[in-house]
């Protein structure tokens, strides 16, 4: 029999919609891309120095010694070699996702223009490369000041001052080295520098693991101490470092269990404001709680969530997915842009799901809310959700600055593009449970043939 549910689920305090320059954290390869944690929407680190970086780790003998390579000298940096730098990226892996029709011969026309005067000052240089980026009418691609780009490639989400890039050695394993590291931090002070490899955490080793999952072992409540076990520089010593925490992570999850007025149902009410590194932990804490509690459906409320960690918000969704269904396309000039994510696990839980959604319901949140709502694993119910499915990357320049670019897009696993149009929920109130799982059955049956 249809109804509504007599559940009050009052939306919290409504925060400002994304903004322009809101990134998050996103593991996709591109040219040659090496990975950090950072708070954006799809966010890539490139470096003009990789080579440098991704020497094998293994046997340490062959390397070249580092001394070697600090005596080589290093290039000048000119004016126009900085502006045409920044054209090229532009060039490679810019993807227009508006109507402004950019085109790879307009762009040659717009370098011939550039490079034609001379560029006499390293301002200008950088003022010029802002205009450029300005004129592509995107906008999330922007210019990093050397300050900036500094600030954004230290990016702390793991409470301890640290931030991991992923290497891959010889072999085409992934390794994790420290980033950037902020001085006088807890992990600085305790001995921690950068271009460490991180080894393990806590005893437990983080060989063939995401600078994600490692970041989210090194968050803690502050005060509490973890062990990480690093290998200083290219071929130094082993060393096991206790580093006490400084900053603290706060759950974004909260939870609890609702009666229905009907009949008593049990249903487990989650409230997820934002996906940072805590966020999979405590979610997977709150939805066993909440079965042990007797939970036969479940509400995973989304609303005014504004996204944070892609990465955490993907492997969120696979917490709900069965093996092989696909959790989001993405889609850019890059080949390697142009790929799946498959959840890789079975479902922590088999209930019904209802997903609550409004018109600031964005980035991560969308990537979630779409993932389970197409493999017939949900229903939305609420509002529009606001349509911010880009992936940036962020690519230093030889004096240190750095642009952002959009070179990708997220579509849903029912190829429909997010990014300006946001997902159109089920319905706009709750509806009795019989009917959502009466929904979401007769959304898996043409799946089962």
């Amino acid at each position: 029999m249809s109804g509504y549910l007599c559940l009050k689920l009052s939306p919290p305090p409504s925060p400002s919609p994304p903004p322009p320059s809101t990134l998050s954290k996103h593991h996709l390869p591109l040219r040659n891309t090496l990975l950090g944690a950072a708070l954006s929407f799809g966010l890539l680190f490139s470096f003009p120095s990789v080579s440098a970086l991704q020497l094998p780790s293994q046997p340490c003998p062959h390397r070249q010694p580092p001394q070697e390579t600090l005596q080589t000298t290093p290039e000048v940096v000119t004016n126009q070699g900085l502006v045409e730098e920044a054209w090229q990226i532009v060039n490679d892996t810019f993807l227009d996702t508006g109507r402004h029709r950019w085109s790879q011969d307009t762009w040659q026309l717009k370098r011939e223009a550039i490079l034609s005067n001379s560029i006499q000052t390293r301002s200008k240089a950088h003022q010029i490369i802002k205009r450029m980026l300005s004129s592509l009418g995107d906008p999330y691609t922007r210019f990093l000041s050397p300050d900036e780009f500094s600030k954004m490639a230290r990016y702390d989400m793991t409470g301890v001052g640290i931030n991991l890039k992923e290497v891959p050695d010889e072999n085409g394993n992934l390794r994790l080295e420290v980033l950037g590291i902020i001085l006088d931090g807890p992990a600085h002070s305790a001995g921690v520098r950068q271009g460490d490899e991180i080894l393990a955490v806590n005893n437990m080793e983080v060989k063939g693991k995401s600078a994600f999952e490692v970041s989210s072992l090194l968050q803690g409540p502050s005060g509490t101490s973890v062990a990480i076990q690093v290998k200083h520089g290219y071929c130094g010593p082993v060393e096991s470092i206790e580093v006490q925490r400084q900053l603290v992570a706060r759950t974004p999850v909260f939870y609890r269990l609702e009666q229905l007025d009907s009949g008593g149902t049990p249903v487990g009410y989650i409230r997820l404001k934002e996906f940072n590194a805590l966020a999979r932990k405590d979610l997977v804490i709150a939805m066993k709680r909440l079965q042990d509690m007797g939970a036969s459906y479940f509400i995973l409320d989304l609303r005014d969530n504004l996204g944070g960690l892609v990465q955490a918000g993907i492997e969120i969704a696979k917490l709900f997915l069965n093996e092989g269904d696909t959790v989001i396309y993405t889609v850019g000039r890059d080949p390697q842009l142009q790929k799946a994510i498959v959840s890789d696990t079975s479902p922590l839980i088999q209930a019904p799901v209802v997903v609550l959604v409004n018109d600031k319901t964005a980035s991560a949140s969308e990537i979630v809310a779409s993932a389970l709502h197409d493999n017939c694993r949900a229903v939305l119910v609420g509002k529009r959700t606001y349509g911010k499915g880009l992936i940036q990357s962020v690519f230093e320049l030889d004096d240190g600055s750095g642009v952002v670019i959009t070179v990708g897009k997220y579509v849903t696993p029912h190829h429909k593009d997010i990014n300006g149009n946001g997902i159109e929920p089920d319905f706009q109130k709750l509806q009795a449970w019989d009917d959502i799982s009466q929904y979401i059955k007769k959304c898996s049956m043409p799946q089962q043939g």
